[in-house]
C-alpha cells in the first residue's frame, strides 16, 4: 500500500479524472430519468402520509 502513487505512473491522472467525471455524470442522469420515469412524486407522497398521519 505503501507504494501505491505508482499506479499514475501506468495511467494520466487528467485521463482518469475526466473519465470519472464523465461517468459519474452519466449515472446521475440515468438516476434520475430512472426515477422520473417511474412516476414517483415526492411531493404527493408527502403530502398524503402527512393526511394520513394528520387524520389518525
Amino acid at each position: 500500500m505503501a507504494k501505491f502513487y505508482k499506479v499514475w505512473l501506468i495511467f494520466d491522472p487528467r485521463r482518469v479524472f475526466v473519465a470519472q467525471g464523465v461517468f459519474l455524470f452519466l449515472l446521475a442522469v440515468m438516476i434520475h430519468l430512472v426515477v422520473l420515469s417511474n412516476g414517483v412524486n415526492w411531493f404527493e407522497n408527502a403530502a398524503a402520509s402527512r393526511a394520513a398521519v394528520a387524520g389518525e
